[in-house]
């Protein structure tokens, strides 16, 4: 009967050297943990802590970036606006304590000579900031802010029509007695009707009549969407008209094109400003003004520096767990006194016994790690189901890529800190010392 061939092992069924190799120190790592459990889990919790925090943190942070963005962003970060205040210094015969009043002019002039510019138009409220006037229809009435604006104002302050339109150019130059009102007033004055159906209908402000054109939401969050959408727009001409205000204007508000600095359109227009308005050039206070880019670009130099302070702090968290793996590991290595001894004896090589604890390290570093790394990112998942991604304040929280590429890179990191000592302390082990320790 012939000899069967001797069965070999297939590629397929033999595994990797590293495959092994890995495999094995796995082994090692849970024999050592399994040694003293208690002692092991509370180490390598600085770990799994120290990466749970960095991604909770970093998650918050950005979410909170997020809804503050968001929040700015449905303004024009590119914008800047004017008003006026009172002179405090003398200059070319005229004395301070001047009050400095706006135009419909000084929108013309700013058009004319400053470069740069997207829009700019100029703004007025019945009875100036913040009051209120009495709007009726029918029975129904409240108190609501009326500005009168300009076409272009949408491109400053974005607001979502809902029904109907916008003001426009022929509205301005016939002086009609249309308006825009916002979801708050519809709701109040027509608490039956839905925005279209309030198109056409009149409302009442201080006994003169208006139109409805159109209805509007504000895409501001809070108190700020609120506020704006209390609010009456109605053409500027039409309001310097009925109610006797000449052609004065309480506020001017300008963008930038793309390409130009909002700050160089700001200083540009101040610098038209003091000239038509005799204000000094050193007379800052007299024109009051807020730049949106500025606070834009402010606000995000504030979340670079949370993200690296949240960085800076997870980095530190976690290489200290790492000084804790390096002290279960040392232990380790004192334990197995014998075995690295007989290890060497066997003809394991120095570069052998240093790869296999750096392994170990490593691999407890991994472990806890990853447990921290689900924990956070569940954490996060659970805030965006909890208060969703819409949310006024935290926004979207949840991290990118590159937080977890970094996390997990510092942790790589951490695990070599973790086993050098611990490998340079089994590297010193001399072969016959271990066997006769035994």
């Amino acid at each position: 009967m012939p000899e069967s061939p001797p069965t070999t092992e297939s590629p397929a069924s033999a595994g990797s050297p590293a495959l092994e190799a890995l495999r094995e120190s796995l082994g090692e790592l849970l024999r050592t943990l399994s040694r003293n459990k208690l002692r092991s889990i509370l180490t390598a919790s600085g770990v799994f802590w120290g990466m749970a925090m960095m991604l909770l943190m970093a998650g918050f942070g950005n979410g909170l970036e997020v809804g503050v963005q968001r929040k700015l962003g449905r303004r024009a970060s590119n914008a800047v606006w004017f008003w006026g205040r009172t002179t405090s210094m003398p200059f070319e015969g005229r004395q301070p304590g001047r009050e400095v009043n706006y135009r419909s002019s000084d929108v013309d002039a700013i058009r004319e000579n400053v470069p740069g510019l997207e829009v700019v138009v100029g703004r007025s409220q019945l009875g100036g900031w913040r009051y209120r006037s009495l709007v009726r229809h029918g029975q129904e009435e409240g108190e609501y802010q009326v500005a009168g604006d300009e076409p272009d104002y949408r491109k400053v302050q974005p607001m979502q029509i809902t029904a109907g339109r916008w003001l426009n150019p022929l509205d301005l130059q016939q002086r009609r007695k249309v308006a825009v009102i916002g979801q708050e007033v519809v709701e109040q004055l027509f608490p039956k009707l839905d925005p279209d159906a309030a198109i056409g209908q009149p409302i009442e402000v201080d006994g003169v009549w208006f139109t409805i054109a159109g209805t509007f939401r504000s895409p501001l969050p809070g108190d700020e969407g609120e506020r704006a959408e209390s609010t009456v727009h109605v053409p500027l001409p039409t309001l310097q008209q009925v109610f006797h205000m000449g052609d004065r204007v309480n506020w001017l508000a300008a963008s930038a094109v793309a390409e130009v600095s909002v700050v160089d359109v700001e200083d540009d227009i101040r610098g038209v400003l003091q000239l038509r308005h005799g204000v000094h050039p050193d007379d800052a206070p007299a024109i009051g003004s807020r730049n949106g880019g500025q606070e834009f670009r402010r606000i995000q130099a504030t979340f670079r520096g949370i993200r690296y302070f949240v960085l800076l702090v997870g980095s530190l968290t976690i290489l200290a767990g790492a000084f804790g793996v390096s002290n279960v590991m040392l232990v380790s290595v004192r334990e197995r006194m014998v075995e690295l001894g007989l290890r060497r004896a066997l003809g394991a090589t120095p570069a052998d016994i240093r790869r296999m604890i750096l392994m170990e390290a490593l691999l407890l570093c991994a472990l806890a790690g990853v447990a921290g790394l689900v924990v956070g990112l569940g954490g996060l998942e659970l805030a965006r189901a909890v208060v969703g991604t819409d949310h006024e304040v935290l926004g979207d929280p949840r991290v990118s890529m590159d937080v977890i590429g970094a996390s997990i890179a510092i942790l790589a990191l951490a695990g070599l800190v973790a086993g050098q000592l611990p490998a340079r302390r089994a590297v010193e082990v001399a072969p016959v010392d271990a066997l006769r320790s035994e």
